[in-house]
């Protein structure tokens, strides 16, 4: 069951982990290349912003996003801009999403988000908790995977072998960490089962895109390609 308390409470302590690490950062630094293909170390910053102003406009009962060019074309616009300035920003936006999630509610609603996705409200701040945390790698800053916390990286591993389970494109495949922790996902595709060992943060880096998955362990087959998140 999800508990919407400690989420909140484990998100301040990533975004305080996150700023720390963002203010560190100086401005020819934050124009350097993220690990995202693509994107500044200052897009995925700006990104984070607006997305804390989205989640807030989920919580709210409106659109997440006016549409996707307006989400990208913001990102874009801020991307640039001064460390002082993304770092205030980013701050700031940090602090409307958690006065918003702290706010008494019915928890138990359905929320709209982006490309119409539907969840649980009381979900939204894990959502946001993942955007600090996996973002906060991506930023290439010395955070890396394997500094996650265990509870958050088995509960990612969770969200993302759901969501990949039943797919079309992914044959039966089951996982399972170094501690003993198994989860299944795939299986709309034929072929299979196959089985994937290895490291928690490795599996997590895997299902997310951020690692080929080279350090993991396969049985019984390939290692699935997994479509984009």
């Amino acid at each position: 069951m999800t508990d919407h308390a400690h989420d909140l409470a484990a998100l301040r302590e990533a975004t305080d982990r996150l700023l720390t690490a963002t203010a560190k950062i100086d401005d020819a630094a934050l124009a350097e290349p993220s690990r995202l293909p693509g994107w500044s170390r200052g897009h995925v910053v700006a990104h984070l912003s607006r997305n804390a102003d989205a989640l807030v406009n989920v919580l709210r009962g409106l659109p997440m996003y006016a549409d996707s060019e307006t989400r990208d074309r913001d990102i874009e616009r801020d991307a640039s801009r001064p460390r002082a300035e993304q770092q205030a920003d980013l701050t700031a936006t940090a602090a409307r999403f958690v006065e918003a999630a702290s706010d008494p509610a019915d928890w138990s609603r359905t929320v709209t988000l982006r490309n119409g996705v539907t969840d649980s409200a009381s979900r939204v701040p894990f959502r946001r908790r993942v955007e600090v945390e996996l973002h906060h790698v991506d930023l290439n800053v010395g955070y890396e995977l394997e500094d996650l916390p265990d509870e958050f990286v088995a509960r990612e591993i969770d969200f993302l072998a759901e969501r990949f389970g039943g797919h079309p494109d992914v044959v039966s495949t089951g996982l399972a960490d170094d501690t003993g922790r198994l989860w299944t996902t795939g299986g709309g595709a034929e072929g299979g089962p196959v089985a994937v060992r290895g490291t928690a943060a490795e599996l997590v880096g895997w299902l997310s895109g951020r690692r080929d998955g080279a350090a993991l362990t396969v049985e019984g087959g390939t290692l699935p390609a997994l479509p984009p998140l």
